[in-house]
């Protein structure tokens, strides 16, 4: 956080206050874009010291180091911006003005109900996990999931734990199936229950949006009309229609990704649960189905031959513990010659429990992979 050249550097953060994640980050010298960056690490230190207060009841405001000054100031408890300045002479209160005036220019340009609405995201979670317990319980099954073009976008816990292929299969059904206000259908599952049929009952809340309960002979498909489902779900539906849009591309609008990044697959090994999207960078080469390919034969790839088995199997982890391996952090695979502007890149980083895939553009430089990938880990982190 020192200085670049002979004059001061200033950076300026903006996260989201609930969760952490980094809004846009930018960085000047004497009124002109900087080559400085701030680190994720520095960013994430800055945010968390300030939340560590907050839960303390203590608020933050401002700090000195030897050659820098930062101040800290949170918006309606939804946009947090920190502002680092290690200008000579610089005062808090100069630096504070600043970041009343940043914070009205969004507001200028969006809106104050689209910078609060990321606050309501973390809200909207609270609901819908409320929601989608007593809903269950008043239905008499355990396993209700919303699904969302095939994806499962929320559950109760019951549904996470099913086993495989049930858990990828089921949602890959109702995502094939026509439009329909309604269903009962009988399924089978391969691991938890191959011989008795279970039944799939199917509930349009909107249009892409579809309640699902997998349960046994109750409840009759007629007790779910529409003034119980009203009764848990009419609440939720206007959030819930805002999010649609989202649609393939599975993260917000305005999420911070490096332009590079044309697709990307987040796993969490433990909680088997994943956040996939090809829709990333436009129309810009190659297409989403060859995108898809690319990571599809990718994560085939690095599951083989790089990375361990996913977390659980108890034969692999006697095998471990009387042969244990090294195993990789991180690999890359350039598609065609390793040449600048040639070739797509593609990285996987392991970190903890989880597991990044990135497809990257040809533009993107074979040393900065391993950087790249460790920075949108750690923004993605608060989503899975």
């Amino acid at each position: 956080m020192g200085e670049e050249g002979t004059e001061g550097v200033v950076h300026l953060l903006c996260l989201a206050a609930s969760s952490g994640v980094p809004l846009f980050c930018r960085s000047s010298r004497g009124g002109a874009p900087a080559r400085q960056q701030l680190p994720f690490s520095v960013i994430g230190s800055l945010n968390g010291v300030h939340m560590f207060g907050q839960n303390l009841e203590v608020q933050l405001s401002s700090a000195r180091t030897e050659d820098t000054t930062v101040v800290w100031k949170s918006f309606h408890d939804s946009i947090t911006l920190i502002v680092l300045s290690s200008e000579e002479g610089t005062l808090e209160l100069r630096l504070e003005r600043l970041l009343q005036m940043v914070f009205g220019a969004m507001v200028l340009l969006v809106g104050l109900e689209e910078l609060t609405n990321i606050r309501n995201v973390e809200r909207l979670k609270k609901e819908l996990r409320e929601a989608l317990s007593g809903f269950s319980e008043a239905a008499g099954t355990a396993f209700v999931s919303l699904v969302v073009s095939g994806r499962v976008a929320a559950a109760t816990e019951s549904w996470w734990r099913l086993g495989m292929p049930e858990a990828v299969l089921l949602p890959w059904l109702v995502g094939s199936l026509p439009p329909q206000a309604a269903r009962d259908y009988p399924v089978y599952l391969p691991h938890g229950s191959p011989t008795v049929p279970h039944r799939l009952l199917t509930l349009t809340l909107l249009p892409g949006l579809e309640l699902c309960l997998l349960c046994g002979p109750r409840p009759p498909l007629s007790q779910l009309d529409a003034q119980f489902l009203e009764r848990w779900w009419q609440p939720l539906l206007d959030p819930l229609r805002a999010c649609l849009p989202l649609g393939a591309r599975a993260l917000p609008a305005g999420f911070p990704l490096h332009t590079d990044i044309l697709g990307l697959l987040l796993l969490h090994l433990e909680l088997k649960r994943c956040l996939f999207t090809v829709e990333l960078s436009g129309d810009r080469e190659p297409s989403p189905e060859q995108r898809r390919r690319l990571l599809r034969s990718f994560y085939t790839l690095v599951t083989a031959t790089h990375f361990p088995p996913e977390p659980g199997q108890p034969e692999e982890k006697v095998e471990e513990a009387v042969h244990p391996a090294h195993v990789p952090r991180a690999c890359y695979l350039v598609s065609g010659p390793e040449e600048p502007g040639i070739g797509w890149r593609l990285v996987a980083l392991q970190l903890g429990p989880r597991r990044l895939l990135l497809l990257l553009s040809a533009q993107s430089p074979t040393h900065g992979l391993r950087g790249l990938a460790t920075h949108t880990l750690h923004a993605l982190t608060p989503l899975l």
